[in-house]
């Protein structure tokens, strides 16, 4: 076995120059697993963009992260975010990744810390290693950083580049390495990724992966939990059961890191455990949302999203079961068992004893259930599923990986408060030139060159004329003069003499818009936006924004009018945009009292103040009443907002986990807006008097705007006989013969509220054969009379119980011969609205 060693050079630190978060520790790797002081590990790891969260949430989505079993935290580092401007850093706020790394380091976890912004490389990606160095942030400085990478899945578009393409991929290997970091580099989707760079996976599935060189293990750096979701489109989800099949396939068939892009709910493309919001303007796409929640285990407000998040932790904690025969051995012994079922053996090697044996069994057949037999005992396998089996000393035991792991269902309760207020004003914003600031030039210019992507909106300004005859043209041949350019992204915004006449929306579409001219002189005005720029691709920097091609007037007495020849004059953004009248301070915006006759109207900037409502719940704003445009709530930058629809049809009653995943297999929210609910973090908030400023582009109405709490007030569960044991329990429970006895363990189940919430009443419990799903269960006919007492005694007023799924504990057998199941459905509140004690 070879094995791929980095040289460390400890350095002797003052411990008053930096914390130390671990006794300093090297990191390398052979060809099975990264190795940690020594010690191959099994290591999953949890994505959490620290800028698409507030400073004040990271300890939390930190603390839930590992309590889910992760053992490390992976995240970009955010080039767009710490370097708007060349040259000047911004590391403040929400942009202070050495806290961030810290709290990481704090909290016993490790770190994966993960640069390759596609410009200017070189330069920023030696300044974040020196920061980190600096900080004593590295793990042989005793900080929590175990591995970086370099660029961003440059091998889709590498051959678009030719020997250029490949000379680049070895300049960046090579700069990385000479950047003296002392942790393994990686590159993910590089397959000629150079010998001393790990190249790594990305994708739904990546159990079939194989790295470049015998010397490097397999690592999946993306674990894509969900998908993107873009404005007008339905909201997609991963069944969790699919996911849990993908990661156990991963480490049945050699896997040894994977991360999830996103375990917590901007402007790059990864996966993530918690995927936040894309506060300011920061959502790219285009056209992607607000929201970042991308279907994450910890939603966008950072609560837990159930199942996904305690399925997860129950895989998780089989694999850590499984870990000291994974790291055991250099490979599985394979073992075919039947057309689509297939075991994989692990038994300990050179690296442990031969006490240590774990084996997954998995049946990939999409639809039907399979009796295979493995070591002569006989094993009944789901479809899509995998089972592992597993000996550790004197205990083994028998665990499926997915799908049957019962955990709780969750119902979010999206409380509804007072409108903001009663009182609104607001002010217009011009059309057109509004400052000093324009200049004129012949032709059209391309949006991002000019605007610098300091705001959406670029303003083209020019003057028709049209003649007597042309009217008398239109008339006669009952024609309209038309707008067209050959191609247009994201948003155009056509104005005749200041009234607005028609939008065109898409991406790189054709615009045919017909206007309506008067004698004379007549101004026309384009206003060109942008919805999130364009972030992934070959020759990114070329995309660009606005318009191409022909730019002309159809439909005139005397021919088109070619609009690429004559003079424009250009205005960047918008008034209120650059006056920053959505700041606490100060402005010289003339705002006025708006009444109701006063809406809707285009183009206008609204201003009202708000008390932040009680407790610690998560707030948002619902803005399903507004059309398009941006909000701020004390200066802070919410984000854009649309109220455009998704279609009514292409949603699924339900969802078939079974069979490969892809983001159109699994969509709910047809025919609603597609996001009317935005994050407002707590730490933006005061008591009261909040100020929340709306620009609204497409006409709204403000009154209807309220304030909203996102909180979990139901949980439900079912959790049946036939169900295993919580997985917590196996590695020391009931032995028999010096072996674990699965008969002599019951299934159980476990229901938990929020953080600061308790269960106040039992709303439904039975335990035979109950029917339906959350809040919509009823009795079968087979129940237990004593399910309702049962469950209100061991459960009510706690934050959390479990309760044993045996006949004993609900007195007896209700209908013999038959699997019994207990459902319930239990209601939380506020431990502060009740006087329950907190258990």
């Amino acid at each position: 076995m070879m094995m791929m060693m980095m040289m460390i050079h400890l350095s002797c630190v003052s411990s008053s120059s930096a914390s130390t978060f671990f006794k300093p520790f090297n990191v390398s790797y052979d060809h099975r697993a990264i190795i940690i002081d020594g010690n191959r590990r099994m290591l999953i790891s949890a994505g959490i963009h620290y800028p698409r969260a507030t400073p004040e949430m990271w300890p939390d989505l930190i603390a839930k992260s590992k309590e889910g079993g992760a053992d490390v935290i992976e995240t970009y580092v955010f080039w767009n975010a710490h370097e708007s401007i060349r040259g000047q850093y911004n590391f403040k706020g929400k942009n202070d990744i050495v806290k961030f790394v810290k709290l990481v380091g704090s909290s016993g976890l490790y770190l994966h810390l993960r640069i390759g912004p596609y410009e200017e490389m070189q330069r920023f990606v030696k300044k974040i290693v020196d920061l980190m160095r600096e900080e004593m942030l590295f793990s042989w400085q005793g900080g929590p950083i175990i591995m970086l990478q370099i660029e961003n899945e440059y091998g889709n578009m590498e051959s678009s580049y030719g020997q250029q393409g490949k000379d680049y991929v070895k300049w960046a290997a090579s700069m990385a390495l000479g950047l003296g970091a002392g942790v393994p580099w990686v590159m993910c989707k590089q397959t000629d990724a150079p010998e001393n760079i790990i190249d790594a996976c990305n994708g739904y599935y990546c159990d079939g992966y194989k790295p470049n060189s015998y010397n490097k293990p397999t690592l999946w750096t993306e674990n894509w939990d969900g998908w993107y979701t873009t404005w007008g489109g339905r909201l997609p989800h991963r069944p969790v059961e699919d996911l849990a099949f993908a990661v156990a396939r991963f480490f049945q068939r050699g896997g040894s890191f994977m991360n999830y892009y996103m375990l917590v709910k901007g402007f790059v493309v990864t996966t993530v455990y918690f995927g936040g919001t894309n506060f300011g303007r920061t959502s790219g796409g285009p056209f992607y949302i607000t929201s970042y929640d991308y279907d994450a285990p910890i939603d966008e407000y950072g609560l837990l999203s159930e199942p996904k998040w305690g399925h997860l932790k129950d895989l998780h904690a089989a694999i850590k079961l499984c870990e000291p025969a994974l790291v055991a051995a250099d490979s599985a012994q394979y073992i075919k068992l039947g057309q689509n079922q297939e075991a994989h053996v692990y038994r300990a090697n050179r690296y442990g004893s031969q006490s240590n044996c774990s084996a997954f069994l998995a049946n990939i057949d999409e639809h039907t259930a399979a009796s295979v037999t493995f070591l002569g005992q006989s094993y009944t396998l789901p479809p899509w599923s995998v089972s592992s089996q597993t000996s550790i000393k004197t205990v083994e035991f028998s665990l499926p990986l997915s799908p049957n792991i019962s955990v709780p269902q969750q119902s979010m309760i999206e409380s509804k408060l007072s409108s903001t207020s009663k009182s609104w004003m607001t002010v217009k914003e011009p059309i057109g030139v509004w400052s000093e600031n324009n200049f004129t030039v012949q032709g059209i210019l391309e949006h991002l060159n000019v605007t610098k992507d300091y705001s959406d909106y670029l303003w083209h300004i020019t003057q028709i004329y049209v003649s007597d005859d042309d009217i008398s043209f239109w008339k006669t041949n009952e024609v309209r003069p038309t707008v067209t350019i050959d191609s247009m992204r994201d948003v155009l915004r056509v104005f005749i003499n200041g009234q607005l006449t028609g939008s065109v929306i898409g991406h790189w579409v054709k615009v045919v818009q017909p206007v309506q001219f008067q004698s004379g002189y007549n101004d026309l005005i384009l206003l060109s936006q942008t919805v999130g720029l364009q972030n992934y691709g070959t020759f990114l920097e070329k995309d660009g924004a606005g318009f191409r091609g022909q730019v002309k007037l159809t439909g005139f007495k005397n021919g088109d009018i070619d609009l690429s020849k004559i003079l424009w004059t250009y205005q960047v953004g918008l008034k209120g945009e650059f006056q920053q009248i959505y700041s606490i301070e100060e402005n010289e915006a003339e705002w006025t009292d708006l009444t109701r006759d006063g809406i809707p109207s285009t183009f206008t900037w609204y201003k009202t103040y708000f008390d932040a409502p009680d407790g610690i719940d998560p707030v948002a704003l619902d803005l399903g009443s507004m059309g398009k445009g941006q909000a701020w709530v004390n200066g802070h930058h919410i984000g854009r907002y649309w109220t455009v629809v998704a279609p009514k049809g292409g949603c699924q009653d339900t969802c078939d986990y079974r069979g490969a995943y892809n983001s159109d297999k699994c969509t709910t929210n047809c025919g609603n807006p597609t996001q009317t609910w935005y994050h407002v973090p707590r730490s933006w908030l005061q008591a009261s008097n909040n100020l929340l400023v709306i620009f609204e582009e497409t006409g709204g109405n403000p009154f209807e705007i309220s304030v909203k709490l996102r909180s979990t007030r139901i949980v439900c569960e079912q959790v049946s006989e036939s169900h295993y044991p919580p997985v917590r329990k196996w590695s020391n429970s009931y032995s028999v013969d010096g072996k674990l006895s699965i008969n002599k363990m019951a299934p159980e189940m476990h229901l938990h509220c929020q953080d600061g919430y308790i269960i106040s009443s039992i709303e439904f419990a039975s335990y035979g054969t109950p029917q339906g799903r959350c809040q919509k269960f009823s009795r079968g006919n087979c129940h237990a009379p004593m399910s309702l007492s049962v469950v209100s005694e061991a459960c009510q007023g706690k934050s959390s119980c479990s309760i044993g799924i045996t006949n004993a504990v609900f007195g007896g057998d209700p209908c013999r011969g038959i699997v019994k199941t207990l459902a319930v459905e239990a209601r939380c509140i506020p431990s502060s609205n009740t006087g329950f004690s907190q258990i």
